[in-house]
């Protein structure tokens, strides 16, 4: 888990650097969330579950085994969603849409209690094995969208296996969590759906994983969803285009983010004599080079066919995407 939350971070402050270079458009970063990212993926079963994010969640792909070029290409603009196979890695597409991720979560999570020929909302039932189970990641700030009452409400009606993990990193954007969260705590809202939750120290990368696992075994047994909030602090913009110099000063950051997560995790590696300076370096270097290697391959890309954006849209393309395609080519390659 150092070694990748080393790796994230590495990456996430290279991509910041990148977009200020005018190598990306634009980045979201994650700054101080790589505890509960690459915590909240360790546990789950790349076989069965699959995970369905924002546009935030680098450190998840990450850990998953998500090549980096592919998974930046959304950020360079070449690609919508990301150029991996969302099947084989059982990672959906990059979504940019605030909650858009938990609808498709909680959809993909009711098919597999169908598939199983479970069309009742019993809990507590499950195939021999258990269930597949969809992790769906949301911040604070999309909470409290409408869809995300959409989801949770029949995620509960019909028991499906969803856990709903929410980084609650303190700022929807500009605004913080105590002016649009009321009571000041997702995880609070499960008892008003029957739904267990729990909050738990998203900087301390052990109890993040502890956790899932817990709400991953209760959901694959077929006993429905679970909150997981991960209570942790965004150190940095909402994105490349935001200034949180304008909502909030360097000292409250100082005051309001809490330990490191990566310091912390390195800590309890010290203490326990599970680790020594050579390999912190070792972390460091082989993070080095593994964005370096992502710069290149960014750089190597090239831009997509424009066509594709037309072709790709629907399986049997309409008669006015057609005549779309026809202006798009006479007008961008005069044809």
């Amino acid at each position: 888990m150092y070694r990748l939350m080393v790796a994230v971070r590495t990456l996430d402050e290279a991509a910041i650097a990148w977009q200020r270079q005018g190598i990306l458009p634009a980045y979201a970063p994650q700054l101080g969330q790589e505890a509960a990212q690459v915590g909240s993926a360790f546990g789950v079963d790349r076989e069965r579950d699959f995970l369905f994010p924002t546009y935030r969640e680098l450190g998840v792909a990450q850990t998953i085994g998500v090549d980096m070029v592919e998974y930046m290409s959304t950020h360079l603009a070449t690609w919508h969603g990301g150029l991996w196979d969302a099947a084989k890695h059982r990672f959906a597409p990059i979504q940019a849409v605030v909650a858009g991720s938990v609808l498709h979560a909680v959809g993909w999570a009711h098919g597999q209690r169908l598939r199983a020929g479970q069309t009742g909302a019993v809990p507590g039932q499950a195939p021999e094995g258990g269930l597949g189970v969809a992790i769906a990641y949301l911040g604070d700030g999309a909470s409290s969208q409408g869809d995300v009452h959409e989801a949770m409400n029949f995620a509960a009606v019909y028991a499906a296996p969803v856990v709903f993990f929410v980084q609650n990193n303190g700022w929807a954007i500009s605004v913080p969590t105590e002016r649009q969260v009321a009571g000041g705590s997702v995880a609070a809202r499960g008892a008003g759906y029957g739904m267990p939750a729990m909050r738990v120290d998203g900087n301390d990368a052990v109890a993040v994983v502890r956790a899932m696992r817990q709400a991953l075994e209760h959901a694959r047994a077929g006993r429905g969803p679970v909150i997981v909030e991960a209570m942790t602090y965004r150190r940095g913009p909402h994105s490349t285009a935001d200034d949180p110099g304008r909502y909030r000063t360097l000292d409250d950051e100082r005051e309001d983010a809490g330990a490191d997560p990566i310091e912390r995790l390195r800590e309890a590696l010290v203490g326990t004599g599970a680790a020594d300076d050579a390999f912190f370096a070792a972390c460091r270097t082989e993070a080095a080079d593994a964005a370096e290697t992502v710069r290149a391959g960014l750089l190597a890309l090239g831009p997509r066919p424009g066509a594709e954006m037309f072709d790709l849209t629907f399986a049997e393309p309409t008669d006015e995407l057609a005549r779309q395609k026809t202006t798009w080519r006479e007008e961008s390659e005069h044809a």
